[in-house]
């Protein structure tokens, strides 16, 4: 079994000195000691790889392209998503394997030790099916095959424009599916994913209120039977707008007094939750779903971290957009809002913990539940997602215990970052992927393409 000893390491029981972590034949943490003889892979600080919770890997590609002004005298998520909808119909099957591999490359390298893909582009342009239905939902997991990452693919169902189920515009219909064709595809998706290791596996999304019937909700949350289900909920004020003038209620609402949320939910933004929606979501044990950096670039508002924390709320973080893919700068982004909008400091702190330790001991526990891959943090029967930090980076010198974390996510970046493994698997060593040259060139040539074509 493989073996790594750290000098210093965040266990589910605290900080612990010269710590062994046992890894078994499967991926998963068979024992965690303190006090033990140096042995096997060695690192100086070692703590749990968070899950993240949530990716749509190919929009990697359009990072930089958005940062102009349009014909809209306002420029808005809504604007955004237009160039969004032009560039995606380029994007053949290929050209997806390529970025996505890129992506979860990217993601290990900055400390994440899992993936959960929100994926749904699903057919050709056009939106004429794929000879395979499964076909794209294929090329996700090529790249996992080709990462290492640990994948929790789930498939998005997409049906409507809006909630007056009008028809999908040109953009979106490589999205679209009815709820029969959308089972399949599922089923097709599950299938594809056996070929991973064991520590894969397949949930489900309804994308949103908005492009969802509610009648078909029930339905297709019941696919996943005990998988994970996400769906994005109340990220943009004109959307609450939408949902409160066709069914009668703000999203949040009409979802709980509707649907039975529970622990195996994960509602993706939550920017626009009243004080009352926040304690009621939290209390079905829901995990929220954030991406700080994403939400920030598109403009939808700020997360009420401080009344989802005084609820008890679970959350998780993920990179969405992927135009900055960074686990301490989600973090650190996510903590500066609350200072922004509160003009305080040290936010997410504790009497008992710093805000460092709160954020990071959050999204692991969280990331673990949303993609349902067990118990987080490092504790046997967990899955081995582990990163181990340089402990002579110069803001780590001799720093100990919950400064780390603190010196970690306010200060530093993932050039900290030694070594990531995923599932026990060693995918990033001396700060690099294994298969970094191969995989950015692949992603390199992709790029080029699609300036020719756009």
């Amino acid at each position: 079994m493989p073996v790594i000893w750290s000098k210093y390491a965040l266990t589910s029981e605290g900080w612990a000195r010269d710590v062994r972590v046992d890894v078994d034949d499967a991926g998963r943490i068979a024992e965690v000691r303190a006090e033990q003889p140096a042995q096997g892979t060695r690192a100086d600080i070692l703590l749990p790889a968070p899950v993240n919770v949530h990716s749509h890997a190919f929009q990697r590609a359009m990072a930089g392209l958005s940062e102009r002004r349009g014909p809209d005298p306002r420029d808005s998520f809504w604007t955004w998503r237009q160039l969004m909808f032009r560039f995606l119909d380029q994007l053949t099957p290929d050209d997806v394997a390529a970025i996505t591999a890129f992506v979860q490359m990217e993601m290990l390298e900055a400390g994440f030790g899992a993936s959960v893909e929100f994926h749904y582009l699903h057919h050709q342009p056009g939106g004429a099916p794929y000879d395979r239905l499964s076909e794209m939902s294929e090329q996700i997991v090529s790249a996992a095959e080709t990462s290492g990452i640990g994948l929790v693919l789930l498939p998005v169902h997409y049906q409507y424009g809006g909630c007056d189920k009008r028809g999908l515009g040109p953009g979106q219909v490589r999205f679209g599916n009815d709820p029969e064709r959308f089972a399949k595809l599922w089923q097709g998706a599950q299938q594809a994913v056996k070929t991973l290791p064991e520590d894969a596996a397949v949930g489900v999304a309804p994308h949103s209120l908005r492009a969802v019937a509610r009648e078909d909700l029930a339905t297709i949350a019941g696919l996943a039977k005990e998988g994970p289900i996400h769906m994005h909920l109340a990220e943009q004020q004109a959307e609450v707008e939408e949902v409160v003038a066709a069914w009668g209620a703000r999203p949040t609402e009409w979802l709980l007094d509707n649907l039975d949320i529970t622990e195996r939910w994960c509602l993706i933004h939550c920017t626009q939750l009243s004080p009352r929606e926040a304690v009621r979501l939290a209390a079905t044990g829901a995990v929220a779903g954030l991406c700080p950096i994403t939400e920030s670039s598109l403009g939808d508002g700020i997360f009420d971290g401080v009344g989802w924390q005084a609820a008890d709320g679970a959350m998780a973080i993920g990179s969405d957009s992927n135009i900055r893919i960074s686990l301490v700068e989600e973090l650190r982004t996510l903590e500066y809002s609350q200072r922004l909008r509160d003009h305080g400091r040290a936010i997410f702190a504790t009497q008992a913990q710093s805000t460092g330790r709160v954020l990071f001991d959050a999204v692991v526990s969280g990331g673990a539940q949303a993609a349902a891959r067990g118990r987080g943090g490092l504790q046997p029967g967990a899955w081995a997602d582990m990163l181990a930090l340089d402990g002579t980076a110069p803001d780590l010198v001799g720093r100990e215990g919950d400064t780390i974390l603190d010196s970690f996510i306010f200060v530093g970046d993932q050039r900290m970052i030694r070594d990531v493994w995923s599932a026990g698997r060693h995918l990033v060593q001396d700060g690099k992927h294994i298969h970094h040259r191969a995989i950015r060139d692949r992603y390199v040539r992709t790029l080029a393409k699609l300036r020719d074509v756009m």
